[in-house]
């Protein structure tokens, strides 16, 4: 009889499936699954409180960061029209150096002229004096096009120069504002932040890696949810009654078979915030 075809749903949950009850080779052999649930129940607790801490600050770092990008492109544009306006005046410069070596050809041909000997010598030279000058005119009008264009630069590079510092009066106030907010959330995010540490000691390695992962592929930031109505508490997909036997047993780490979240039960949660408690009262 031929192999049906695996769902989807399988395919994606042994892709996400990367924690192991027994993955705590650097932890010890005493520390048990019910244990190692708790440790993540924390974990995504205060996780998730660091989370909220953060959205206070909203859009602004983003909005931070966008005026800084903004910022550096202006000031990247005004060097490039730097540079384009030192060529062209270099540009000017070796024209008006050509236009005096031509005159100096014309001021020398026509000295030549008072000594022709004949009219071969007399239109020879008349002809190089001819061509002198339009050297002359071809350099004068180069000179112009090269000061037109340095004159529109200039006033480009004038006209992003007030613009960087519309930009960089907006940035100043964007940083002061989102400054005074870290100011204000820093202690408590600290503090958390500790918790975190204190956390993951309790937790080993590779399921610590798996924990961050799913949590970083979440939108909400969940990775550990609990089972509520029958159905995981994170994409709301239903969950067999074995699989929630299962996750009430305590002896292996359950993940959702459609997201790939860690599943715990309310014993855990209540297990969780009451060594949560005692630790805060000591």
């Amino acid at each position: 009889m031929a192999k049906q075809k695996k769902s989807s749903a399988e395919v994606k949950y042994k892709k996400i499936k990367t924690v192991k009850p027994d993955a705590n080779a650097d932890l010890g052999s005493d520390v048990t699954v019910e244990e190692k649930l708790v440790a993540l129940c924390k974990l995504q607790t205060t996780c998730s409180k660091i989370d909220k801490v953060r959205v206070v600050r909203g859009e602004l770092p983003l909005e931070v960061r966008d005026l800084e990008d903004e910022f550096l492109k202006i000031q990247t544009r005004i060097e490039n029209f730097e540079e384009i306006i030192k060529g062209e005046k270099a540009n000017v410069t070796e024209k008006q150096e050509a236009i005096k070596k031509s005159t100096a050809q014309i001021t020398r041909y026509k000295e030549q002229l008072n000594n022709v000997r004949n009219n071969r010598e007399f239109d020879a030279l008349t002809k190089e004096v001819e061509y002198e000058e339009l050297d002359i005119q071809l350099s004068e009008k180069k000179i112009r096009e090269f000061s037109a264009k340095i004159e529109e630069k200039e006033e480009e590079i004038q006209h992003l120069r007030t613009n960087s510092e519309t930009v960089m009066q907006e940035l100043n106030s964007k940083k002061a504002e989102l400054n005074s907010i870290i100011a204000e959330t820093e202690k408590e995010e600290t503090e958390l932040l500790e918790k975190v540490k204190e956390y993951e000691q309790n937790i080993d390695s590779r399921m610590l890696a798996s924990f961050y992962k799913i949590r970083k592929s979440m939108r909400n930031g969940l990775a550990v949810v609990k089972v509520d109505r029958n159905a995981c508490g994170g994409c709301f997909s239903k969950i067999s009654p074995q699989r929630q036997l299962d996750i009430r047993m305590h002896k292996k780490i359950i993940v959702c078979e459609f997201c790939g979240r860690i599943l715990i039960d309310d014993d855990i949660i209540a297990m969780s915030e009451k060594e949560s408690r005692e630790s805060e009262s000591l």
